[in-house]
């Protein structure tokens, strides 16, 4: 079952990734950030695209077949980042102080919270 949960966050973050890769543009436009140079577009490509990728393709070798401390690190890992930008999100809204829509701030808050602690419990 672990594997299993393990395998939902990998493909979460293939999918972001490597929708990064293909249509920057698309995948930040909720955030209202607008892309308008190759700077700009190329910098969502490494971090959303690139990082999303490789951290996908990770989560997924631990999910078939990685055991032992090296997998037990790995999904750590990735379960504290998840828990640092979901973190980062609570401090933009104190900074912010004004409501946001649920969409996209609060959507992605949740879903780096619940990725989180799933990968935690199976660690």
């Amino acid at each position: 079952m672990s594997s299993l949960f393990t395998g939902l966050v990998a493909l979460f973050f293939l999918g972001m990734g490597l929708f990064g890769l293909v249509a920057p543009r698309a995948l930040i436009r909720p955030f209202g950030i607008e892309l308008s140079v190759p700077e700009a577009r190329a910098e969502v490509r490494a971090v959303y695209g690139g990082f999303g990728v490789a951290v996908g393709a990770l989560l997924a070798w631990t999910a078939l077949g990685a055991s032992g401390d090296l997998r037990s690190g790995v999904v750590i890992t990735v379960a504290v980042s998840l828990a640092g930008m979901a973190f980062g999100r609570l401090v933009a809204r104190a900074v912010e102080r004004r409501p946001s829509a649920f969409y996209p701030s609060w959507f992605y808050f949740w879903v780096e919270t619940v990725g989180a602690v799933v990968l935690v419990s199976t660690a």
